[in-house]
Order: C-alpha cells, then structure tokens, then sequence
C-alpha cells in the first residue's frame, strides 16, 4: 500500500502519493510542493507540520525553506557550502546548522536499507 498525505486546498482535499515528492519548499505560511513529474502544488501549510507528517518517510530537513525527499537524491557536494543534486536537475543548499545532522540521518537510512536487502545465511 502506497502511504498517501491528504491536504486541504481551496479545491476541496488533495490526496497525494508521498513517494511521488521530490522536495518541498517553504514560503511564509506557505509551502510549495515539487513533484517527480514536475509539477508543482502551493498549500496554505507550513514547512513545519508537512516535516511533522512526513517523519516515517525519508525526508530531511536541510534548511530553513526545503524539505526533501532521500529518494531522489542524485549527488551530494561538501564543501564551505554543501549542496544536494536531485533527480529532476535542482541544486539545493544545505545549511551549515543541519549539515552534520543531514549527514548522519541519510548514512542511517543507508545503513538501515542495506541491512534489509543483505540475504540471511543458514
């Protein structure tokens, strides 16, 4: 089973495929929603509670405005200033505040995915 979000939106409710969410940006009390076919969704959410929702899926927090999806991250860059590179071409900072916790939560996942796919010895 797929996890879905549902938001309200001034359409009526928005039922959104979680695994289909690139990154997610925050404007104010707002939040812009990129999708892997590159469309994209405003709703009158904060960055904050869609974070709160999102917990059990793979997406970090790696600045004050973005929110992004582990699963479609293609390259990280370290440096003064350290960068995600993602599937749909975006560049995306990272702050110097959440870079070592950025790093730690996506070597975690990593380790965690890799021990679920190593084959048991009998």
């Amino acid at each position: 089973m797929k996890p879905f979000l549902i938001i309200h939106t001034c359409l009526g409710l928005e039922i959104i495929d979680v695994n289909t969410i690139v990154r997610i940006e925050a404007s104010s009390n707002y939040s812009k929603l990129f999708f892997a076919n590159n469309k994209t969704l405003v709703v009158a959410k904060t960055l904050q509670f869609l974070q709160c929702k999102l917990l059990l899926y793979q997406f970090t927090r790696v600045h004050k405005t973005h929110l992004v999806n582990l699963h479609f991250i293609t390259r990280y860059k370290n440096g003064n200033q350290a960068f995600l590179f993602l599937t749909n071409g975006e560049k995306i900072n990272i702050s110097r505040r959440r870079k070592k916790d950025f790093l730690q939560y996506y070597y975690d996942v990593n380790d965690r995915r890799r021990l679920t796919t190593i084959p048991l010895l009998k």
